[in-house]
């Protein structure tokens, strides 16, 4: 059964599966040395590379691994940016949270509604009841990001991935269903 790709929208985004017509607007910002810093991977070269970036999103759907949304801002189609789950762990109820931004849209609070939403989905939607984000401890905008959204620091992984001919120790967040619910009480 093909269930359509779930799209969830905020006060000014459409969060909506990426398509290989975006890959111009993704190659902008997968491209840039600064949005790629500290996720490991090189910058992007070309709209091949998107296209492996958007048919790795696909496969994380069709796969039940994980979910990547597009970031559009509303009434714009314009991709800036992605996030969403993968290593999804549906046994244990628990998935890694990704995201990535264009540096225009850096500070104006994109990416917090963006990770709000799909967080939100993840415990609502994808029955989860623990959020993961691994986070390179020198990405101080993404450190801030998750503990303003709610995000509790659990410890340091040492040498936990390799990559870009390195080793890179990471920090490890988490959000709990029950996290959100206590927000929800005390806001």
């Amino acid at each position: 059964m093909n269930t359509p790709f779930p799209e969830i929208m905020t006060e000014r985004l459409h969060l909506r599966a990426a398509t290989p017509a975006d890959a111009e607007d993704m190659l902008r910002y997968l491209s840039d040395p600064e949005v790629m810093k500290h996720t490991g991977m090189e910058p992007f070269q070309n709209t091949e590379d998107v296209l492996d970036e958007i048919n790795w999103y696909h496969s994380l759907v069709e796969e039940d691994s994980g979910i990547r949304w597009g970031i559009t801002l509303k009434g714009t189609g314009k991709m800036i940016g992605s996030c969403g789950f993968h290593n999804r762990e549906k046994k244990h109820f628990r998935a890694e949270v990704g995201y990535e931004l264009s540096p225009e849209h850096w500070g104006k609070g994109i990416a917090s509604e963006a990770l709000r939403a799909v967080v939100r989905y993840g415990f609502s939607h994808l029955r989860l009841e623990r959020i993961e984000a691994l986070i390179e401890p020198e990405n101080e905008p993404s450190l801030r990001l998750v503990e303003k959204n709610g995000f509790l620091r659990e410890g340091l992984l040492r040498h936990y991935e390799y990559g870009r001919g390195k080793f890179d120790d990471l920090y490890m967040y988490s959000i709990l269903k029950e996290d959100i619910a206590l927000a929800d009480r005390v806001g």
